[in-house]
């Protein structure tokens, strides 16, 4: 079984997403309250590039505190290869 950790530090949020080529983004359509959904967006693992738009780590920050957020993710997958899983949390 795949264990899922919880996080909110910065530093770990963005190392665990640069090792995957992760990139902070929102989801284009979302922007009614001002910045919109946010993700992790892995573009080479996507279908769907243009659902993006691809945001500052800081931008992403503010946002991540603003709305009291943490980031649920896996390191690997069950049969061990790397895993892109994640979800945003409230804290």
């Amino acid at each position: 079984m795949s264990e899922s950790k919880q996080t909110t530090d910065r530093n770990t949020i963005k190392k665990w997403a640069d090792a995957r080529d992760g990139q902070p983004a929102i989801i284009k359509g979302t922007e009614s309250d001002n910045v919109g959904v946010l993700r992790i967006h892995f573009p080479k693992e996507s279908d769907n590039n243009e659902e993006f738009k691809p945001i500052p780590w800081d931008k992403f920050f503010d946002v991540f505190e603003a709305r009291e957020l943490a980031l649920l993710y896996q390191e690997k997958k069950e049969n061990g290869e790397q895993s892109t899983f994640h979800k945003f949390v409230n804290r």
